[in-house]
């Protein structure tokens, strides 16, 4: 599977939710809830936000990649799920929608 279809059944799982839209940050497509971006598809891997302490225990099992914009430095509440597996990214993308509603609110 390419990232590229994983994405879209990311994208069509949860479009349907209230508040989510589609939109692109970082030149990539993205999903956002409200004007914030939550999660986005970048090079190939899925890019989420989550909490901080959730992105360190990802890293530390292995299970996810930091996320680094093209700085040099990582992100603090991103990280890159490689490997594309719509199981997998459907349900991290909706971890990050719902700390993308938390800290929304």
């Amino acid at each position: 599977m390419t990232a590229e279809r994983a994405f879209a059944s990311v994208v069509a799982s949860l479009v349907v939710e209230p508040g989510v839209t589609v939109g692109r940050a970082f030149h990539n497509p993205g999903l956002k809830i409200g004007a914030k971006l939550f999660a986005m598809l970048h090079r190939d891997g899925l890019v989420v936000k989550l909490p901080e302490a959730r992105c360190r225990e990802l890293l530390a099992s292995g299970a996810v990649a930091p996320f680094d914009r093209g700085q040099g430095t990582p992100m603090r509440e991103w990280v890159t799920v490689t490997q594309p597996d719509t199981h997998r990214w459907v349900s991290y993308a909706r971890e990050a929608l719902s700390f993308g509603r938390e800290i929304a609110a």
